[in-house]
């Protein structure tokens, strides 16, 4: 959208280079059978976590919610609700080495995933040897024109293999989602259809704020007529696909073809050293907006 990238940039040399912080819209109740934790962690998943918490409260892993996975080689921030229905229990016993507890409220409502308002990223480029003009009038454009709303590639798996393996399960009839241990294939599925609607939606030149492209599911579209003619020619291709999403029990949703970053900053560190920041609504990712900057490559460990 905004041209090639502008050369290349280290990608997290370390964990404290990309760092996410959870952002909810709702203030816990202060009461309720449910136990909020809002915990940091470094170089630790989302999973783990939950799975460590619910070892050290003594309940069931499914007694555990939280809005969203976040990465594990990062420094983030976000909410768990642990159900403690009738029961106390201190930040003392909840603590561990793989995470440190920020605050606690008892809460009415387990979390789920999706109920966070979004992120907000802290991400520094090193080894990025660029004109410091040019690169901050491409962090303007980005500013004022935002960037194309791309589902990552975390998103399909390791060199694409939650594609393949949704491909797979497509023509055996057995995608079916959660309930049946194919979610991620079925999500990664619907994200493919969408990025390839994203694509078309760009060579048309005429990308503006507010226009939305389907993630595919049972129900009419919502496009306009321009943008359903679009969708129809490309997913013409992929009728096996959408059949799977639709008879899986998915409903047709929507989602912005662009993507604004709010409070978007940024600053040199030193010569070759940049720091961006930047909030995203939930389910947007933030190699989206750095994909229009530079070609991310990531250090090499083994001379580290």
């Amino acid at each position: 959208m905004h041209g090639e990238p502008l050369g290349r940039a280290m990608f997290r040399y370390c964990p404290e280079d990309f760092s996410v912080d959870e952002i909810i819209d709702f203030q816990p109740s202060n009461e309720g059978e449910h136990l909020l934790l809002h915990i940091q962690k470094r170089d630790q998943n989302t999973q783990w976590v939950a799975g460590l918490l619910a070892e050290l409260a003594g309940i069931e892993r499914r007694a555990v919610g939280f809005c969203g996975l976040k990465d594990r080689f990062a420094v983030t921030t976000q909410w768990f609700s642990l159900h403690l229905p009738g029961r106390e229990i201190t930040q003392q016993q909840l603590q561990h080495e793989d995470f440190q507890i920020l605050s606690s409220h008892r809460h009415h409502q387990k979390l789920r995933r999706g109920m966070h308002a979004g992120n907000r990223f802290n991400i520094v480029l090193r080894d990025f040897n660029v004109d410091t003009r040019v690169l901050y009038e491409r962090l303007e454009r980005i500013r004022c024109c935002g960037v194309p709303n791309y589902f990552a590639e975390q998103r399909f798996g390791r060199q694409g293999n939650n594609l393949n393996r949704a491909a797979e399960l497509i023509a055996e009839g057995r995608l079916k989602g959660n309930k049946y241990g194919t979610g991620m294939y079925l999500s990664a599925a619907r994200s493919w259809l969408f990025n390839l609607l994203l694509d078309s939606y760009l060579g048309l030149g005429s990308a503006r704020f507010g226009e939305t492209g389907a993630l595919w599911g049972r129900g009419r579209s919502a496009s306009t007529a321009e943008l359903g003619k679009m969708e129809t020619e490309v997913l013409a291709n992929w009728e096996k696909w959408c059949d799977a999403l639709e008879h899986a029990g998915l409903k047709q949703e929507r989602r912005l073809f662009l993507l604004q970053p709010e409070n978007f900053t940024y600053q040199c560190i030193d010569k070759n050293t940049f720091e961006l920041s930047f909030d995203l609504l939930a389910g947007c990712y933030a190699t989206a907006v750095l994909r229009e900057i530079a070609k991310l490559f990531r250090p090499d460990i083994t001379a580290l």
